[in-house]
């Protein structure tokens, strides 16, 4: 084994280890944001906004509006996600994709912020209500030649002002609304009613044993790298 070994050996399981966190999808990019990204009190969020200088943070706080709607339940809600998915091969295509979405705000530390929500997309992390069936329960609301056993679910996503959230975004001011959280840096808007451990846990779920292995891989690759050099530097001054 020579130093070079373990440089290049290194390099192969940082190469394998990135390449499977590419396959894991949005969701661990989301992960990696919530768990990196610092949480600042609502009025220091304020003050960043009207200084003009793009930083992106969380704020956490109670979510408010008045032009909320009521779902089948009561609930006043002020965002919903419906999709309407089919089974094709071994992924899940969406055959509708309704929004249904009001202006709301957090508000937290006796201040407020806007948040944008019509940006929001892989970024909303919360609990998923959803149904499953086939084709044949629902045929007016599927293409005409779907094969009536095709498996299909609903899913709903939404946010009610009686939820608290964590909302990561770049604070910035709107002319018309002041104070607002936006998409900014290279990085989503993201929004999340659980608490961030418990959101990184659904993010990751089915995929723990896979991120194990990235990990370990990235873990192992760095140390390779740097017990390679080291002994390279050492060899040469020797």
């Amino acid at each position: 084994m020579t130093p070079l070994f373990l440089v290049i050996s290194g390099l192969v399981a940082l190469t394998a280890g990135w390449l499977l966190m590419r396959r894991l999808g949005p969701g661990a990019r989301i992960g990696r944001i919530l768990a990196a990204t610092p949480v600042v009190p609502m009025t220091r969020a304020v003050e960043m906004a009207a200084q003009g200088s793009p930083r992106y943070v969380a704020v956490g706080g109670r979510i408010g509006s008045g032009q909320e709607f009521e779902d089948e339940a009561g609930r006043p809600l002020v965002y919903r996600r419906t999709r309407l998915e089919l089974r094709r091969g071994s992924a899940w295509a969406a055959i509708e994709d309704r929004r249904e979405v009001v202006p709301f705000e957090v508000t937290g530390d006796l201040a407020s912020m806007a948040v944008d929500a019509d940006a929001l997309g892989e970024g909303l992390v919360v609990v998923t209500r959803e149904s499953t069936g086939t084709a044949r329960e629902i045929p007016d609301r599927v293409p005409p030649d779907t094969d009536p056993t095709t498996p299909v679910r609903l899913r709903v996503e939404h946010l009610s002002s009686i939820d608290h959230a964590l909302v990561l975004g770049v604070p910035s001011v709107d002319p018309e609304r002041g104070p607002i959280l936006r998409p900014g840096l290279g990085r989503p808007l993201v929004l999340t009613t659980l608490e961030p451990a418990e959101a990184m846990r659904l993010l990751a779920a089915g995929r723990r044993r896979t991120t194990l292995v990235i990990s370990v891989l990235l873990a192992s690759g760095l140390a390779a790298i740097s017990t390679g050099l080291v002994w390279a530097v050492v060899d040469a001054v020797a």
